[in-house]
């Protein structure tokens, strides 16, 4: 994405089923957890880099002894930070008793971090400032074993100013405003419920508080907990938990709009945002790897039971195509096919905007993130030059000659390596100017590869803002003289905010929104904008909300609109023609057919505080708020 956007987050969980020693004995190492924790983190780094945290649980250790570790970082390299630390203490602990060095059972009581269930989570900030306070996993504190909770997740909530109210209805406190705490608190909430309708029936039974406690832990329903607390939540999440005796559970929304999977055998439990993490840490075989249903729940029991239980109802699956087109790595087997295919599907327009002109066009990538897109782009160009080779071989009859036929066979499509990433460049200059100088350089360009009646087609796999495309990537592609720039989009135009766990909060920051304006007002209809205004207000408390920002978009093809957005991103000194083209939704939908979830790019959410947000947004944008709608 040359526009670079913050967004999503990344869960990780490891729950040990065997005791320790099986550990060390089978791979060497006591550490066996916390090693494919820092895997599984730094294999997800895509996911977040403002923050990462780590925690683990002990069981049946000694009153009075820790079992509950957590460390946070917001180190320029959190992840490495966090294991750095953990690393560090071990080492220290390990040298202060040499003589403990082959005893587990002391390893276990005394040294920080081991345990049997480790939860870890790497964050993009999409809300509030980056402070150490911001990190998860998030801990909910209690002298009772059962009512210690530890959260992490990848997640928005909608709604969680409603979610902070109903806490305050039920005689809580909370200390912040935030959709983690008030997340936390909700869950904690109905775990106290649950925990103390347990103490009663067992005090009931004659059994003592300490007899009791054993219990509690066997008998906790979780399923029961999760429902309670979610009744009224709003938004996309994959959360995971665990509970200070030892249950663990990971919970999707009813939508699957964030995604989660899990790996179980006899030896541990696994859990990870993404597929082929837990395929490359546990070598695992890509059907072993299952996904977590929406609206259900992974429940691991401390004495090592797994069950996945339905906590809600489900709603239309609606899982995040962006995950598909761009968040998620694309070593997963599924989302390589479908990048590949998101660059098959568009290339007969690309063929368009070039007048089928293949030797006179060269082709081309940028940023790395587009790189199987464009192999996709490259394999239908290929399968159309060879269709091509072989109708003029035919047209031919037996009048071609050895030449000839040499010329044609030779004929491949021109695949360049054009533009290359610089190292960061810091902007550290303050005013505007300069500013703009130095993000022009940020990417080197490849000379002597583009004549100047080529055309230059580069494939992007997102165009959000269109910031970078104006200030930075034209321009330099410029310097090669070709006729015509064509940068072609492998999603569609991003027309929506996202309110479920990307940042891309905010309408006007949208090329796609800011064409559409010029267009109403080139048009004569820019009247709509105040009724589109007038339609949110009086509908802002509406229990069955509609998205009106469509209505700006209508009057509109998505051709129209993305010429307008070529004009906008082409400047004076611009001497090339500017084309962009963006792949369609049908595509999108054939290219991606198990996540359909496309709300950014139709206005189609899946969750009423979704159609909320979506008007709010608008508001925010004409009355010159500069704030988020959630």
């Amino acid at each position: 994405m040359s526009d670079a956007i913050k967004h999503e987050c990344g869960i990780a969980l490891v729950r040990l089923l065997k005791p320790i020693q099986f550990y060390r004995e089978k791979y060497g190492s006591a550490f066996y957890g916390i090693n494919k924790m820092y895997l599984l983190m730094e294999k997800q780094h895509n996911r977040g880099q403002d923050g990462a945290g780590f925690a683990s649980l002990k069981f049946d250790v000694k009153p009075g002894t820790r079992y509950i570790s957590r460390i946070r970082s917001i180190d320029q390299q959190p992840i490495q930070d966090v294991f750095a630390k953990i690393n560090n203490r071990l080492s220290t602990v390990i040298q202060e008793n040499p003589d403990k060095i082959d005893d587990l059972n002391w390893q276990m009581e005394n040294m920080p971090y081991m345990g049997n269930v480790f939860l870890g989570h790497v964050r993009y900030g999409t809300f509030g400032k980056n402070s150490i306070e911001s990190v998860h996993p998030f801990l909910r504190q209690n002298n009772w074993k059962h009512k210690n909770l530890i959260v992490a997740g990848n997640f928005n909530m909608t709604n969680s100013y409603e979610i902070l109210q109903e806490l305050i209805e039920i005689g809580q406190h909370p200390k912040e405003n935030t959709d983690t705490v008030t997340i936390l608190e909700k869950i904690g909430h109905f775990l106290d419920d649950e925990v103390l309708d347990l103490y009663y029936k067992f005090k009931q039974q004659g059994i003592s508080k300490k007899d009791a406690s054993p219990l509690i832990g066997q008998e906790l329903n979780i399923q029961k907990i999760l429902n309670r607390a979610s009744k009224n939540w709003d938004g996309g999440y994959a959360m995971a938990g665990l509970i200070g005796h030892g249950d663990a559970f990971v919970l999707r929304d009813p939508s699957g709009i964030r995604p989660a999977y899990y790996y179980h055998d006899d030896e541990v439990v696994v859990v990870a945002s993404e597929r082929p993490v837990i395929q490359t840490v546990f070598n695992a075989e890509i059907d072993e790897v299952k996904e977590l249903d929406r609206a259900h729940a992974l429940i691991i029991k401390k004495d090592g039971k797994v069950t996945v239980e339905q906590v809600m109802n489900q709603l239309p699956n609606k899982a995040c195509s962006f995950e598909r087109i761009y968040f998620s790595r694309g070593s997963d087997a599924s989302i390589y096919e479908e990048r590949k295919n998101l660059g098959k599907f568009i290339f007969p327009k690309i063929l368009q905007h070039i007048d089928n002109d293949i030797n006179n066009t060269v082709f081309s990538y940028i940023p790395n993130t587009a790189e199987t897109s464009f192999y996709g782009v490259s394999e239908a160009a290929e399968d159309y030059l060879n269709k091509h080779k072989l109708k003029t071989i035919l047209e031919g009859n037996k009048n071609i000659s050895a030449k000839k036929l040499s010329e044609i066979l030779s004929e491949r499509p021109r695949i360049e390596k054009i533009a290359i990433k610089d190292a960061k460049l810091r902007t550290f200059i303050a005013d505007d100017n300069s500013r703009d100088d130095l993000v022009a350089h940020v990417y080197d360009i490849t000379y002597g590869v583009v004549k100047p009646t080529d055309n230059l087609v580069i494939i992007d796999d997102s165009i959000v803002r269109g910031t970078t495309l104006k200030k930075s990537i034209i321009k330099i592609l410029d310097r090669l003289n070709p006729k015509k720039i064509v940068v072609v989009s492998s999603a569609p135009q991003i027309r929506y905010p996202d309110c479920y766990g990307i940042d891309m909060a905010k309408l006007e920051e949208f090329i796609a929104f800011r064409a559409t304006l010029a267009l109403l007002k080139e048009n004569n209809q820019y009247h709509l904008i105040e009724e589109i205004y007038e339609k949110c207000i009086d509908n802002l408390n509406n229990d069955h909300p509609e998205n009106y920002v469509k209505e700006m978009y209508a009057p509109f093809t998505a051709e129209q609109i993305s010429d307008k957005i070529a004009q906008l991103l082409r400047t004076e000194d611009i001497n090339a023609e500017v084309e962009i083209i963006y792949q369609s939704i049908d595509n999108l939908h054939k290219a991606c057919p198990d996540n359909p979830g496309d709300w950014y790019f139709t206005g189609n959410y899946p969750t009423k505080g979704g159609m909320k947000v979506v008007n709010k947004a608008f508001m925010n944008f004409y009355e010159g708020k500069k704030e988020r709608a959630y």
